[in-house]
């Protein structure tokens, strides 16, 4: 489990699509084989260390659902250790078990910070209301608004500069998470 909050963004050396085998490099303190790290959003497992070379399986069901396909050598990705009994938690509980992607529709300028708008499918829009947690490649965002098939969100001058965000584009796709409450009130209310 994690939490949304970006402490360390890799680069991506090496990504053998034919092997499934994905190699960050990143500065990240204490990590060990096997553990869980969320990448982009997305829970993988360390396979294997090599000086600041942290590899990893990816899966044919990741292949499919996430944008990990999309990366290439030389693209940051975010990166979050997992939580420990007693960490805090300023995001909010993320799996790093994708429900989709997201379309970038837009991203405006508001002063120093920026507003994303994204098109999303019916499975995820369904799950958010106004001000409900949402992870946006592993980051613990605010939903602003809703639409149809819309959502906004708005991002800090912080988190634009900290994360991946900033070498986003209109037409990215990025990895979604919706805020595991919000399923399971749904389930509950719909039986």
């Amino acid at each position: 489990m994690f939490s949304g909050i970006i402490m360390n963004v890799g680069k991506i050396v090496a990504y053998d699509k034919v092997k499934s085998i994905l190699s960050i490099e990143s500065s990240m303190q204490n990590v060990n084989l096997g553990d869980s790290i969320c990448c982009s959003g997305v829970c993988l497992t360390i396979m294997n260390i090599k000086n600041k070379i942290i590899n990893f399986n990816i899966s044919s069901e990741t292949k499919q659902k996430t944008n990990l396909m999309n990366f290439n050598i030389g693209d940051s990705i975010n990166l979050e250790k997992s939580l420990k009994v007693g960490d805090e938690i300023n995001g909010h509980f993320v799996f790093g078990h994708v429900d989709g992607l997201s379309k970038i529709e837009s991203i405006q300028h508001l002063g120093d910070s920026k507003v994303l708008e994204f098109f999303a499918e019916k499975e995820i829009i369904k799950f958010l209301s106004s001000k409900c947690s949402i992870a946006l490649d592993g980051i613990s965002l605010t939903v602003n608004k809703i639409s149809e098939n819309k959502f906004s969100v708005s991002i800090i001058p912080y988190t634009w500069e900290n994360t991946s965000l900033k070498n986003a584009n209109e037409g990215d796709f990025l990895n979604t998470e919706v805020d595991m409450l919000a399923r399971y009130v749904f389930k509950a209310l719909k039986k």
